[in-house]
């Protein structure tokens, strides 16, 4: 568990790194599950590696509950904790892809803004390589209008920026070796920059939400309970897969994601 010098400093600056998270071997399963993911073909592919993964793979199911990682999001976020969501984002070695600055509270419809991405690196995330790059305390900071640039390389969805210069605000470099995560805010100021290293720079961000948090934008949502209870019932809870992209577990995240609010899917 966090200290409460850490959920201070968490509280303080909407960011918190490094912290512990998997072991040598969970970094080599996690990523035999990415490469499973990978072989999908589309467009069962994309939706898989960036829409709730985890019920696609009981490898990442089991790292969506990973004891480190659970008690480092409850620590800041409070008992009763959900997955919202779970993706990979990879930048290959050379890549000039890039993530502008943008909040990811923008578009999820998720309130209170509760939330925390836990982003476990499956490979070093260094500046070389374009690890992630955040305003320190701007989840202090309102929803700040955005702009649609559709960017060339722009992994978001609609490029969606914040439509106001934040050049001239302190930034830290959150490095990570590999196994390590952080931890940030819903409403954090973050962004990355393209990949100039010579290795692949892949990362796992996995979502949590209070149990008390609502969807705004839709009638009804998913999540998984990782720990407490979902007393509000505020998400329909989701279920374990079966084993490693089953057809039958395809089929319900198919169905889960068509039923979901197609909002964009921020990247880091």
């Amino acid at each position: 568990m966090l200290g409460e010098v850490d959920v201070a400093k968490y509280r303080q600056d909407g960011v918190l790194f490094p912290l512990p998270a998997l072991g040598s071997s969970e970094v080599e399963a996690t990523l035999g599950a990415l490469a499973r993911l990978e072989a999908l073909p589309e467009p069962a592919r994309k939706s898989a590696l960036t829409t709730k993964s985890h019920l696609l793979s009981r490898t990442l199911w089991d790292i969506v509950h990973h004891p480190a990682i659970v008690d480092a999001a409850s620590a800041v976020i409070g008992p009763d904790l959900l997955v919202w969501g779970a993706g990979f984002f990879k930048k290959p070695a050379g890549s000039p892809d890039f993530v502008s600055w943008h909040q990811d509270a923008t578009y999820w419809g998720l309130e209170p803004p509760d939330v925390v991405t836990a982003w476990v690196a499956l490979s070093p995330s260094t500046i070389e390589s374009g690890c992630l790059r955040v305003v320190p305390s701007s989840q202090r900071w309102p929803v700040l209008p955005h702009r649609e640039t559709y960017a060339d390389h722009n992994l978001l969805s609609r490029g969606q920026e914040i439509a106001v210069d934040v050049g001239d605000k302190p930034v830290i470099d959150v490095v990570l070796a590999t196994g390590q995560m952080s931890l940030h805010h819903v409403l954090l100021a973050h962004s990355s920059e393209p990949n100039r290293a010579r290795h692949d720079r892949i990362g796992f961000a996995i979502r949590y939400i209070g149990g008390h948090v609502r969807q705004t934008k839709a009638a009804r949502d998913t999540a998984t309970l990782v720990r407490g209870r979902n007393a509000l019932n505020t998400f329909d809870l989701e279920q374990a897969p079966s084993g490693e992209v089953d057809p039958d577990d395809l089929a319900r995240h198919a169905a889960i994601v068509a039923g979901v609010p197609h909002l964009p899917k921020p990247a880091a």
